[in-house]
């Protein structure tokens, strides 16, 4: 006679998987429908029937060491098939939203991003600082006035001084990745935990891994959310965009203009001229904010126009996605009034918008869905290294 085992089920878990969005979770009665419809489903023990049992009954531990929870791109294909209305789909994506709440630290600012009152809160403190830094740092004037207040010109260095943005941005990013980093290294040593054996070594299942990322070869499996994975690599590739821009303006604007003002170098010394961006630069830039907001506005648009189709109605997901389009869009109106409108005030309002919904998203990047770009790449460089591939891609090849 087989020995019995004693359960003692998470009801804490249970919980906050409903309130996430995975309220319909107890209606699954494990048909494996979900499983069978998956084509990103490995062949040997499918997701989610799996995970929906685990779930239902509490299992914290499997499902903070299993990367298919991560394997899952929202297709909603499992969702729409499924014949009780359990929704599998959005019980994995609340899952998700548990894992950054789990694994945050410090631990209360996962529970701060998970809830919607807690918002307002949040925004404060980016407001806050940068308000700080307008008051402590933005130069003045022989009588003591902020010099932007009375310059016709727009001059975002006299409203906001970059060399204070820039040491925001190192220090803050510096500090959250370490914060960061903690939580990731905790993930990864759950999935090591799980006992599989490697396969592919780390690196060589990195690049592999990068690859199927840079394409979204598993997001193009899709066939309910088809549409969605070409907006979301819109979004993918605005993102990385605004990123690299980011990287080259500071490598060739403002590190020439610390070493000439620091006097590293004697070549330095003499008045530095000022440096233009050149022409491709620039039109990466535009190009990565149009990309945000146009792939941040159709995701949106096809979450108001279809919630059932889509899924992941949690209240991460809808964050996440509207700060994203809000930096896209009030980035693009930074650059179209100082550029074209040339209106100073209405300039300076609109980049300091800018500069709050970039803080937090950059600040709050561990514990909010935007965590999922390294907790997904983490699962997914797992599980190629275990070889635990898509039945899909197993079956074509």
């Amino acid at each position: 006679m087989a020995a019995g085992k004693v359960m003692d089920p998470d009801v804490n878990l249970i919980r906050e998987v409903k309130k996430a969005g995975g309220d319909t979770l107890k209606r699954c009665y494990q048909c494996a429908t979900c499983s069978v419809v998956c084509k990103l489903s490995p062949q040997d023990k499918p997701f989610p029937r799996k995970e929906m049992l685990w779930a239902q009954w509490g299992m914290t531990d499997r499902l903070m060491a299993d990367p298919d929870i991560w394997l899952c791109h929202q297709c909603n294909d499992c969702s729409i098939n499924c014949p009780r209305g359990a929704r599998p789909g959005d019980v994995l994506a609340a899952i998700r939203s548990y894992i950054y709440k789990k694994f945050a630290f410090p631990s209360f600012m996962g529970t701060a991003l998970a809830s919607p009152t807690a918002l307002p809160f949040l925004f404060l403190a980016p407001i806050l600082i940068l308000l700080g830094c307008i008051y402590f740092s933005a130069p003045l004037d022989a009588s003591g006035q902020f010099v932007f207040l009375a310059s016709s010109e727009i001059d975002f260095n006299l409203f906001l001084p970059h060399s204070t943005v820039d040491g925001l941005f190192v220090f803050g990013n510096i500090l959250i990745f370490l914060f960061a980093a903690i939580g990731f290294n905790r993930f990864w040593k759950g999935l090591k935990a799980s006992g599989h054996e490697s396969r592919l070594s780390f690196v060589g299942a990195l690049i592999k891994t990068a690859t199927e990322i840079i394409a979204h070869t598993h997001f193009n499996q899709c066939e309910t959310n088809k549409s969605r994975s070409v907006w979301h690599l819109v979004l993918f590739y605005g993102f990385i965009g605004s990123m690299i821009t980011t990287g080259l303006v500071f490598l060739l604007i403002f590190i020439p203009h610390y070493l000439h003002e620091w006097k590293i170098f004697d070549i330095y010394i003499l008045p530095m001229p000022p440096i233009e961006l050149p022409s491709p630069i620039k039109i990466l830039g535009a190009l990565s904010g149009l990309a945000l907001m146009v792939g941040g506005a159709m995701l949106i648009f096809r979450r108001w126009s279809n919630r059932d189709e889509v899924g992941a109605n949690g209240y991460a997901d809808y964050l996440f996605l509207y700060v994203m389009f809000v930096v896209g869009v009030t980035g693009m109106l930074s650059w179209i009034c100082r550029s074209y409108i040339g209106v100073p005030m209405l300039a300076y309002v609109v980049y300091f918008i800018h500069m709050v919904f970039v803080y937090f998203l950059l600040w709050y990047m561990p514990y909010s869905k935007f965590a999922h770009m390294i907790y997904r790449t983490l699962a997914m460089i797992y599980a190629r290294s275990i070889d635990r591939r898509p039945r899909s891609f197993v079956q074509a090849n």
